[in-house]
């Protein structure tokens, strides 16, 4: 108890400083870009003053500083327009398109957002305007966060569904040790409640209850080898799925309340299918006593089968009160359940063994509050040549 109260410390800690080296990360970033853009802010201005510089200077001045600055520009593209409107000069700009005027118009409207134009002045008489756009390695220092956040998201993506796949991988492993300890505990009385049934043979007993009881005990076999089998990877025999979904709703229909009206549409012909027998009844009885519960004991139930030309759709429908479309995928997650008394882990090992063991689908494929709900299982046929 004191190692995971100490473990979720650490897990709070590790989350905390990732927090802060994040931040610290992006908080640097944003300053460092910033100083960049100050950078080249300062650069552009001593341009002005040097274009300014160079507009006063008489012929024989020495321009040599001056001219030095102004070729200095080589990675801000910047433009510069005279007073009267037309370009007077530009620097690290595609000069193949300067001559479109449209193209011009949309770098100066883009470089105003990226950067506030300098103006160049005569005394107080604004002479040209200086536009400039942030340079290439401006730009990619201002994606880099966002570069760094889908890095960063990513990889917590990443330890999220390895902690979720670790923690399944436990509870796996919790179920089917408990399932496994059940069989193991059933088997001792059924052992017994076999010998007891062997020993009411030779007493005076109706033969009718003794059918009864064997069916029972029958019944619990397969209980219990069902139970076995949750914990490991079980056999699947080439069986006539019409045959077996008939066995199981007769089995369901005989125990069942007679306020509940059984209906079930077969084809004619057997369909061949890979299946575990005990497992495929143990998901036929989930579906049926959901429904069962749904109607609150009273009401009809279909069981439909139907071929496509490489699968077999098992559809179970009932007229009960239905589940709301955001609960169709939800009902199958282990814990989920709309009873007061219950687990919640009946529909969840109904999807186990159909599609993990069996790798078919199971859904709701449709359902309407007041009216009911169809489960279709869809299982893949097998042709015998």
């Amino acid at each position: 108890m004191i190692f995971k109260k100490h473990k979720n410390n650490l897990r709070w800690f590790m989350l905390s400083a990732s927090f802060l080296v994040v931040s610290l990360i992006l908080w640097k970033t944003y300053t460092l870009f910033q100083h960049f853009k100050d950078e080249e802010r300062t650069k552009m201005e001593n341009w002005s003053f040097a274009q300014t510089d160079f507009i006063n200077s008489e012929t024989n001045a020495n321009l040599d500083l001056t001219l030095k600055i102004l070729n200095s520009n080589e990675s801000t593209p910047m433009l510069v327009i005279n007073k009267d409107g037309s370009l007077g000069s530009y620097n690290n700009i595609d000069s193949t398109k300067i001559s479109n005027k449209k193209y011009v118009e949309k770098l100066i409207s883009r470089f105003e957002k990226e950067n506030k134009p300098i103006a160049v002045k005569l005394g107080s008489d604004i002479v040209s305007t200086i536009y400039y756009g942030n340079s290439d390695l401006l730009n990619k220092l201002k994606y880099y966060p966002l570069a760094l956040l889908l890095i960063i998201f990513l990889f917590a993506a990443v330890l999220f569904f390895f902690y979720k796949s670790n923690k399944s991988a436990d509870e796996n492993k919790l179920w089917s040790g408990m399932a496994k300890e059940t069989a193991h505990q059933i088997g001792t009385p059924l052992s017994s409640l076999i010998g007891w049934a062997e020993i009411l043979k030779t007493e005076n007993v109706n033969p009718e209850y003794i059918i009864e009881i064997e069916k029972d005990i029958d019944r619990l076999k397969t209980i219990t080898e069902r139970f076995s089998k949750i914990g490991s990877v079980p056999v699947l025999e080439l069986s006539d799925i019409v045959a077996e979904t008939i066995y199981a709703y007769e089995y369901l229909k005989t125990r069942s309340s007679k306020l509940v009206e059984f209906e079930i549409i077969t084809p004619s012909e057997e369909i061949s299918v890979n299946l575990n027998k005990q497992l495929y009844s143990w998901t036929i009885e989930n579906l049926v006593k959901n429904a069962i519960d749904a109607m609150k004991g009273r009401g009809k139930i279909c069981i439909k089968i139907s071929q496509l030309e490489d699968n077999v759709m098992i559809d179970i429908t009932d007229n009960g009160k239905g589940i709301p479309k955001k609960e169709f995928h939800s009902i199958f997650e282990p814990g989920f359940t709309t009873k007061k008394r219950g687990w919640g882990l009946g529909l969840s090992l109904t999807k186990r063994i159909i599609e993990d063991f069996h790798d078919g689908k199971i859904k709701v494929s449709e359902s309407e509050i007041g009216k009911g709900t169809t489960f279709q299982i869809n299982l893949k046929r097998v042709f015998l040549t």
